[in-house]
């Protein structure tokens, strides 16, 4: 779909069309508050597109279906929220350690467990993070409009395919709800991204060569046969449960992402240039520290702001740049400080860091982040 000009939506609306653009061709999911919305929309568009959409009959088997439909060539996502997001964690696993592109959108509410189902929250940060087990890289995105709705989603599926790694485009109840100007717009194939095939002979394919480039994965049914397992496997994907080729997979599921983090993180900033406060953000909480950074400068009080897009890998170099330069930093936040211990982390200059938390599944008002600034500025 392409628009002349903005029009109105939510961003749940908003990643399912930014996945059509991408050329997402499946979808498995399971219906679940505050995201259902997105299978939704891709239950009716998918068929119409060439693609397919299958309802599974719980999450964990929809994410396996989005592993498969990728090995076979498709670009595939599924959406869900933080319970149905644990218990796709072991199969998250899988596509972490066979290399396999797909994209999860997790539209966060409040927890643990059940929690309040219509109530936004922004605590599955670490879950992201660590969710599944094992040392590994991972790639997070994070919204804070419904624009980053579709652009975000379209670049989650480039960077899944250009590092041959499950993205997770981590949404809140908010984000996913709100309704506002959205412009749709067809993604050049730079943006898009595109699955390179070998251009070895099948031979001499490897799908799991270690160091330099990451190699091309072709579809299951052609010339290049190879073997997906989650156990330690050689670069040809064989059985190889052994010290060094464990050190070697885990070292390379976890660099071929740190490692290129110019090429994955983003950040937003405003204000920052003479700030002598910064806040730092993201999600809905983000939208909430604008205002309140708009205000302090209205009353005279140098602020700005750090907005994170992407979370994983964390932005470690912006964050300390603002770190060296600010008397203080607020983090605001929908947890109890998730956000705020990676910043904590990254504190080597006796910068304080001030925590502004809500977790009774309210958003935080301008006015919190406000007194914080304040607070921190005096």
């Amino acid at each position: 779909m392409e628009t002349a000009g903005p029009i109105f939506a939510s961003g749940n609306e908003a990643i399912a069309e930014g996945a059509f653009a991408a050329g997402a061709l499946f979808y498995a999911g399971y219906p679940i508050t505050p995201s259902s919305e997105i299978a939704e929309i891709a239950s009716r568009r998918m068929p119409g597109l060439g693609g397919m959409f299958v309802q599974m009959e719980d999450e964990l088997s929809s994410m396996a279906a989005i592993i498969g439909a990728s090995l076979a060539g498709k670009r595939a996502f599924t959406a869900t929220s933080g319970p149905g997001f644990s218990l796709m964690q072991e199969n998250l696993g899988m596509a972490v350690m066979g290399e396999i592109p797909c994209v999860v959108v997790n539209v966060q509410r409040s927890g643990p467990s059940t929690g309040m189902a219509t109530k936004p929250a922004q605590g599955d940060v670490m879950q992201a993070r660590w969710g599944t087990h094992g040392d590994h890289g991972i790639i997070t995105l994070v919204p804070s409009s419904v624009q980053d709705c579709y652009d975000l989603t379209i670049r989650a599926f480039r960077l899944s395919e250009e590092f041959r790694t499950p993205v997770i485009l981590l949404a809140d109840a908010a984000i996913g709800k709100v309704r506002e100007g959205v412009r749709y717009y067809p993604p050049t194939e730079e943006e898009k991204g595109v699955r390179p095939l070998p251009d070895c002979p099948p031979s001499d394919y490897r799908p799991f060569a270690f160091g330099g480039a990451t190699p091309p994965l072709p579809p299951f049914g052609g010339d290049y046969i190879y073997r997906i397992t989650g156990s330690m496997h050689d670069e040809r994907g064989g059985q190889a449960a052994n010290p060094g080729t464990a050190d070697r997979v885990i070292r390379h599921l976890t660099e071929k992402i740190e490692g290129k983090r110019d090429r994955i993180v983003s950040v937003r900033s405003l204000a920052l240039e003479d700030a002598e406060v910064a806040v730092c953000s993201f999600g809905c909480s983000a939208r909430s520290s604008k205002a309140a950074v708009r205000s302090a400068r209205n009353r005279g009080i140098r602020a700005g702001l750090l907005e994170l897009t992407t979370l994983w890998p964390f932005p470690d170099g912006e964050v300390r740049s603002i770190l060296s330069r600010v008397k203080a930093v607020i983090v605001p936040e929908l947890n109890l400080g998730q956000v705020a211990r990676e910043v904590e982390r990254l504190n080597d200059f006796s910068c304080t860091v001030v925590r502004v938390n809500r977790v009774d599944g309210g958003l935080l008002k301008p006015e919190e982040i406000l007194a914080a600034i304040e607070e921190g500025a005096s």
